[in-house]
């Protein structure tokens, strides 16, 4: 068994993962998948795939490209939810605000610098007309943060997928005050050019498995009411979700790698625009 550490979100998106690992699809391969869940997202797991302590990661697409685009030695796969992501914006449910427009003023709360809540911050305010360069933030670290801090009187606004934070609001938790979904495919999967050099058959085998899973994903028989009991969501919230959800099974075109860029550069987050041979693996 060749041992191939992963890791992602603990959400609803991933779930084909889980699936194919409970079949004991990649075993099948002599592929022992060893998953760990990342509850503070996209920045720490940038991190933990600069640092080599993962092989691979999915991830969210512009947290990626910055990280790479910064230096990380590590490549995109191929797209791995190829649907935009919806951004829930957030406010303590006791909070006077009601619109995007309130908030324009406020403090950030973000899991950490690079993550999707730091950069669809920006680009948020880059779509309200907003002067981004006047954005500040808090950093929560996670979830659990979020709750804590903007229930503290902060005053701060929040960022997260609509569905995942979608019980807080239902709870009176948090106040959805409008929704922001991402220019381009949300997930991408992403490995370390070490593993790319040293095991790029391997990935292939994972690739062919997931991607079997994933063309069949919306076809498995209750699959709403799986997602349901195990991500303790509303069935009809579930099913909205995956009415607007579609999985991709190819690499990011390059075309969508230079909007990301542009948009991420035009915003000051990176510092130039690369070649797309620097982000993608062929």
């Amino acid at each position: 068994m060749k041992k191939v550490k992963i890791i992602g979100v603990p959400e609803h998106f991933n779930l084909p993962w889980h699936l194919a690992m409970e079949d004991g699809a990649f075993e099948d391969r002599g592929i022992q998948l060893d998953w760990t869940d990342v509850p503070e997202g996209t920045g720490k797991m940038a991190q933990m795939l600069q640092n080599g302590e993962t092989d691979l990661a999915i991830i969210l697409t512009e947290g990626m490209v910055k990280s790479i685009s910064q230096g990380n030695p590590s490549k995109i796969a191929q797209v791995f939810v190829a649907s935009p992501l919806l951004w829930g914006i957030h406010v303590a449910a006791s909070s006077t605000r009601k619109s995007i427009k309130d908030i324009e003023n406020d403090k950030v709360a973000i899991s950490r610098l690079g993550s999707g809540s730091h950069l669809m911050a920006y680009i948020n305010a880059q779509n309200q007309g907003w002067g981004t360069e006047k954005l500040q933030f808090e950093i929560i670290n996670n979830l659990d943060g979020a709750v804590e801090n903007l229930t503290s009187g902060s005053n701060a606004y929040f960022m997260w997928e609509h569905f995942t934070t979608k019980p807080l609001v239902d709870q009176g938790i948090f106040k959805r005050v409008g929704d922001c979904p991402t220019p381009w495919p949300c997930f991408v999967i992403a490995a370390t050019n070490a593993f790319l050099e040293s095991h790029s058959g391997l990935l292939r085998h994972i690739l062919e498995v997931i991607n079997t899973y994933t063309e069949e994903f919306k076809q498995i028989p209750s699959i709403d009411r799986t997602l349901a009991n195990r991500y303790e969501q509303k069935l009809e919230d579930i099913q909205e979700w995956l009415s607007k959800t579609t999985w991709g099974q190819e690499q990011l075109a390059t075309e969508t790698l230079n909007e990301v860029q542009k948009r991420l550069f035009d915003l000051n987050l990176i510092a130039q625009i690369k070649d797309a041979s620097e982000f993608l693996w062929d």
